[in-house]
């Protein structure tokens, strides 16, 4: 059901989390690399279940996401970060890249993502910001795009040369069997220590959290290019009644043209992205829901760092 209307790190567990518990591992992983290399695709293909939207449209994850995944003896607490921007410098841009730069500084292992065969200057920017002396994997993603592979191995070899990685990891993000070799890469580099969250948590966000980017995931897929990135969705009501959750979010833009773009020729492409987002949200909750959504025109709100505060940019 919807009715379209147009106007931080995890606690360990009890006792020292410095102390093996019963031969248990846990650590953080940080995912990082420039906008659109399939970062997002790669957390979600890690922990099994969809955790962190994505879209083709760069710039899709704007939070730390956190995704959670327990294989045997080890508890992988991933951290999906936003593409570093380094070609606009608004206040939104500046909160997103200090949040990829504290993502880096806290975690024991780093993900360094890129496609395979490909590394260019906002690649390299990305490197520059992973401290020395931290481990880091070089994901090679998008290998099944790669034409030439005898091609891989000189630029392999190139990589190595920017930056001492301790592994190499050549890879398809949507293949299982590459997504389980990179987790046996990633093992040995978690902290033998308690793990912190229970076996089966998928994530540490919350239902509202991942209702606004589920909402959000669908904006960016229906509008295409036709609208700008600086667009968000707040959830203005987020409300529990057994199975049921009764959700009012509002779709932010930017100019009254965009407003037009989000609603669509009689509202057919609101409807269709509440719709869609309701679906998704059902099978992601396991719930009835029932979702209002509005669009409201508020210019300038990725150059105001107080509006971006109270939207939930950290």
């Amino acid at each position: 059901m919807e009715n379209v209307n147009v106007d931080s790190n995890p606690s360990p567990a009890d006792g020292d989390p410095s102390l093996p518990a019963g031969g248990q591992r846990c650590g953080l992983i940080a995912i990082v690399g420039r906008p659109n290399v399939g970062k997002s695709t790669l957390l979600n293909a890690l922990v099994g279940q969809k955790v962190s939207i994505t879209s083709r449209k760069a710039q899709t994850t704007r939070h730390r996401i956190t995704g959670i995944r327990t294989l045997g003896d080890a508890q992988y607490v991933f951290v999906d970060t936003p593409g570093f921007q380094t070609r606009h410098s608004n206040p939104l841009n500046r909160t997103l890249n200090r949040t990829v730069l504290s993502s880096v500084s806290d975690v024991d292992v780093v993900l360094f993502v890129v496609e395979a065969g490909r590394f260019g200057l906002d690649d390299a920017k990305v490197l520059s910001l992973i401290p020395e002396g931290k481990p880091a994997v070089l994901v090679a993603n998008k290998l099944d795009k790669v034409v030439r592979r005898a091609e891989l191995a000189p630029w392999l070899k190139s990589m190595q040369e920017r930056h001492p990685f301790a592994e190499f990891v050549p890879l398809t993000a949507k293949r299982p069997d590459d997504v389980k070799r990179l987790l046996e890469i990633v093992r040995p580099y978690l902290p033998e220590q308690a793990w912190w969250h229970d076996e089966e948590a998928l994530t540490d966000r919350s239902e509202r959290f991942l209702a606004s980017e589920i909402v959000r995931e669908k904006l960016f897929r229906l509008t295409g290019d036709e609208l700008p990135y600086t667009s968000t969705v707040v959830i203005d009501k987020f409300e529990e009644e057994g199975n049921l959750r009764r959700i009012a979010a509002t779709i932010v833009v930017e100019r009254d043209a965009h407003k037009g773009m989000v609603i669509g020729d009689g509202g057919e492409r609101l409807k269709r992205i509440g719709t869609e987002a309701r679906q998704e949200l059902e099978k992601l909750m396991d719930a009835k829901v029932f979702l209002e959504l509005w669009v409201k025109v508020r210019s300038g709100w990725a150059d105001d760092e107080e509006r971006l505060r109270s939207y939930g940019y950290e």
